[in-house]
């Protein structure tokens, strides 16, 4: 069948724009055959685009042309031009947006040929994730990744225009820059003009953001691509994108104001009105109230301190964890009551795979019942500091405090993943003043919670030699529903506590000015007051779309092995290409 091309088919409107309000109207069409039902004296044709579908009759009364139809195939690309009209009453598709009306085709081109697609371009996906990704141009044909990468489009387009608004710079950074490895590993390029040296992509703009604001530009902004070669995890990928906001004197509220102003219009894309200001959270108290420094405030609950009430409790196992140094903590779970004895199994099981030594339930049924031989009285009072109602199910836990934090921390967040109506609910938070630094017992050393940039609280400074696991940092993260969004600090602009800072984590002199030399150097020509935030732009838009997963909202992902399958990277180089690059591969 031969190709025609044709500069006259200019499209009109795109066929999901169409409603019955342009019935009567001569329209041009140009998309991809979604579906051909050829029933003899006529043809449909349900012809898509980027804004949807919307369907084609061609009859008998034009012969030609339905035998033109009738050689049209699914994914082939063509023109069609005819009329709007309402369909039939009782024809009409109250599942399509352009159900009401359909086009009575009077003209039809096509434009390009397609072979038997792998899979159907159909909704859910009925292909599996791989071949989808091998096929991704086919993949993202599909009206919900359509949406989605137009949303991601509002989205990015929504920040800027914010931002703007606000007095910030679009600055871009360099992709080829110097490897500073104090997180996940960098991507590491070669350089053929200097053998033996390489470039890194950058993990974060972290150093140029802050030298912009030595450099004078106080409100910076970048959606930006980073990289980082992390070790593999089911929702991470190598490249990312977020949005880089930097600003100089100002205080961790400004950052607050503005980010939560940003986020309520970008919110307002999917007809969402944010509540601000959001609640606020130190590390400490998130942590003692929802076990995690990502609370998800979608329910109001959370765990309660019951050690007070422990020695009064006639259980040998609970006394004991308690004079051991430990905790009893407890948690309602909305509706748990109905929870059947296998279930409660389960989440005993599910306690002990984190670490714990189990849990104690208790249910108000026909009185007080409970796991453990508890004296009835004590369960009610236990019941009654909770404040549980009466359909819920009430979870113990003895144990090390920070054991059965994390324990009913990640119950909780189970429980409220599982409830359908809280699906569509927003809520966020800030979580302030993390400790600057964290232990590693694999490498014996103390690593920046955030990054070694990070301000320490300046009350906290005096402690940094004799004490730095104490030292509070004055960082910030935004949470969504559990989701960890974006994290920021107030920066050091200070030389001589930056010292200070790399020297506590273990850097000499010599390997500070080798790695951060171009920094420290910045630092002496008045660096003033600055802080900053960096929020995953896949993130929002996952949770904008209300998807599962961040690939569903990139265009060209990668696995979660790290393998861009449709082009199959990363791939062999050939002998000649290294031998340029001052390289040679090595025997595994």
């Amino acid at each position: 069948m031969k190709n025609t091309k044709s500069s006259k088919w200019q499209r009109t409107i795109y066929c999901g724009e169409l409603r019955a309000k342009h019935a009567g109207e001569e329209v041009t069409l140009l998309g991809w055959v979604h579906k051909q039902r050829d029933i003899g004296n006529l043809v449909f044709i349900d012809l898509r685009d980027r804004e949807g579908l919307v369907q084609c009759v061609i009859s008998s009364e034009r012969k030609a042309l339905l035998e033109e139809a009738k050689k049209v195939k699914m994914e082939y690309v063509v023109g069609i031009r005819g009329q709007v009209r309402m369909r039939d009453e009782k024809a009409r598709n109250p599942e399509l947006p352009s159900g009401e009306i359909e086009v009575e085709a009077k003209g039809l081109k096509i434009l390009s040929q397609s072979q038997v697609p792998p899979f159907v371009i159909t909704e859910p996906p009925q292909a599996s994730e791989e071949l989808r990704f091998k096929y991704r141009y086919l993949d993202m044909r599909r009206p919900s990744m359509q949406q989605n990468i137009k949303l991601r489009h509002q989205a990015a387009l929504r920040v800027r225009n914010f931002l703007s608004q606000e007095g910030f710079f679009e600055i871009e950074t360099p992709f080829l820059t110097k490897s500073t490895p104090e997180g996940a590993r960098d991507y590491l390029v070669p350089s053929r003009m200097y053998r033996g040296r390489f470039y890194a992509l950058p993990q974060s703009p972290q150093l140029f953001k802050q030298i912009l604001m030595i450099s004078g530009f106080d409100r910076y902004f970048q959606i930006v691509r980073c990289f980082r070669d992390e070790d593999l995890r089911a929702d991470r990928q190598p490249e990312f994108t977020q949005i880089d906001i930097e600003m100089s004197f100002i205080e961790k509220e400004d950052i607050f104001d503005l980010v939560e102003a940003m986020m309520a219009s970008v919110f307002e894309l999917i007809g969402e009105k944010i509540e601000v200001p959001f609640p606020r959270f130190t590390y400490e108290e998130s942590m003692e109230r929802y076990g995690t420094d990502k609370p998800d405030l979608r329910s109001e609950i959370g765990i309660i301190d019951l050690t007070d009430v422990a020695k009064s409790l006639d259980s040998e196992l609970i006394r004991n964890a308690v004079a051991s140094g430990g905790v009893l903590k407890g948690l309602e779970v909305e509706r748990g009551g109905a929870f059947s004895r296998s279930q409660l199994n389960k989440i005993d099981q599910k306690a002990k795979g984190l670490g714990g030594k189990g849990v104690i339930w208790v249910k108000k049924q026909d009185g007080f019942k409970s796991s453990l031989r508890v004296d009835k009285e004590k369960l009610k009072f236990i019941w009654k500091k909770i404040g549980a109602a009466e359909e819920a199910l009430v979870l113990l836990v003895a144990d090390e405090k920070q054991m059965a934090l994390k324990v009913l921390g990640e119950l909780r967040n189970e429980f409220l993943q599982e409830q359908e109506e809280k699906r569509k609910i927003f809520k966020f938070a800030w979580v302030t003043d993390f400790p600057l630094f964290e232990w590693s017992e694999e490498e014996g050393r103390l690593f920046s919670m955030h990054h070694p940039f990070t301000s320490p609280h300046e009350e906290d400074i005096a402690s940094l030699e004799k004490e730095p696991l104490r030292v509070r940092a004055r960082s910030y993260d935004l949470v969504l529903n559990g989701v960890e969004i974006g994290g920021g600090s107030i920066r050091i602009n200070d030389l001589e506590l930056q010292k200070k800072i790399f020297k506590i984590l273990g850097l000499s002199q010599k390997e500070a000015q080798e790695k951060f030399g171009f920094f420290l150097d910045a630092l002496l020509f008045g660096a003033p007051p600055h802080g900053g935030i960096a929020l995953g732009f896949d993130r929002i838009v996952m949770i904008l779309a209300g998807e599962e997963s961040i690939r569903d909202v990139i265009p060209f992902p990668k696995t979660t092995s790290a393998l861009c399958l449709m082009t199959g990277s990363p791939s062999d180089v050939g002998s000649k290409q290294l031998g340029e690059l001052g390289l040679k591969k090595t025997k595994e």
